[in-house]
């Protein structure tokens, strides 16, 4: 049995589409524990939304299919669970916020109305008892006049109202687990400040474990307790929060941190640009056969275009996929500064491993 709440293991799923398999998820593997926030980071496309929605079995299948892997929750395997089996823990033990509350919400029907369905299935309570819940969710999620917001069809609410309903949404049944995949896209800064308070206060309020999808390393650095790093399909660092944003050992982690803004360098006394990541992700119809990240990398390797690394412990519970990790490989120091992540000069080469 696993010790842990959620417990992935060599998780990949793919897309069977008219133009060839597409290989979303590669093979990733993390974990979850009661009470706290891990969060996924990587560009668009890195394959953070399948992994979640695969958890949850929200995918059609097909065209999507799980190739290999295990999903343990409390120990249970979720993998063979069929649709019918996996109703019971939808909105009950996990529920899910949705990046775009706009489309995600119904239009057709009254806020109320589709908080109390989720309150009635699980909980197996009255219309009015329902009510009475829905009503005391909208209030702990900080919406004005939460009898009124009760009777409003979605399109009446700005943005950030329509986020808390969400949200409200997500925890009317008290989850074991919550799944929010960029809960503050679209949001004004005010509004997300508010969005992350809210959710770091479910957390302390409740106990419940929060998995954060984003891009946004400013969200990460006020919610994570832990964060992988995902790139084409593949975690390649996982760690602490201070870990990956002190001690960050892969070169992708050093260009994501490298492009975000800082306070330096908004004065005007730095008149320093915001530098991006080189190149762009691979085809995930054919990725390439080492390392996913080789072609943008400015610390590649001979081994790194031969076969993809293994995952090198750097610390307790700080794992890294890169050649650079490596007991052959030169030693590199990490960047010094945002911009030395991505304009770093290429060490000697690592020799890929024989066959046999």
């Amino acid at each position: 049995m696993s010790e842990h709440l959620l417990e992935v293991r060599d998780l990949a799923v793919s897309f069977d589409t008219y133009a060839g398999e597409v290989q979303a998820v590669r093979g990733i593997s993390f974990y979850l524990d009661k009470g706290e926030t891990l969060s996924i980071v990587g560009e668009s496309g890195c394959g953070k939304s399948v992994s979640i929605q695969t958890i949850m079995k929200l995918l059609p299948s097909p065209p999507s299919r799980i190739k290999s892997g295990s999903i343990l929750y409390r120990g249970e395997e979720l993998v063979t669970k069929t649709d019918k089996e996996m109703e019971s823990y939808r909105g009950k033990e996990f529920s899910m916020v949705f990046q775009d509350s706009m489309t995600s919400l119904n239009p057709t029907m009254r806020v109320g109305r589709q908080l109390c369905e989720g309150i009635i299935k699980h909980q197996k309570v009255s219309r009015e008892k329902a009510k009475e819940i829905a009503i005391d969710m909208l209030r702990q999620v900080g919406l004005p006049n939460p009898e009124k917001t009760y009777m409003r069809y979605p399109h009446s609410l700005s943005g950030g109202m329509q986020q808390r309903v969400m949200i409200a949404i997500a925890i009317a049944c008290n989850p074991q687990i919550l799944f929010a995949d960029e809960p503050t896209t679209a949001l004004d800064v005010t509004m997300q400040a508010q969005i992350l308070d809210l959710m770091n206060g479910l957390k302390k309020r409740l106990g419940t474990a929060i998995i954060l999808i984003t891009h946004d390393l400013g969200v990460v650095a006020q919610m994570a307790d832990r964060i992988s790093v995902m790139y084409a399909g593949k975690i390649v660092e996982s760690g602490t929060a201070d870990e990956i944003f002190y001690n960050p050992r892969h070169p992708y982690t050093w260009g994501l941190l490298g492009s975000m803004p800082s306070v330096e360098q908004s004065s005007r006394a730095a008149k320093s640009e915001l530098l991006s990541i080189p190149g762009t992700p691979p085809d995930l119809f054919a990725p390439p056969k080492g390392c996913a990240f080789a072609a943008r990398c400015n610390y590649c390797m001979g081994a790194c275009l031969k076969e993809d690394a293994p995952e090198f412990k750097a610390d307790d519970g700080h794992m890294v996929r890169c050649w650079l990790m490596d007991e052959r490989a030169p030693k590199v120091t990490p960047p010094v500064g945002k911009y030395a992540a991505v304009t770093g000069s290429a060490p000697a080469q690592i020799p890929a491993k024989e066959e046999g």
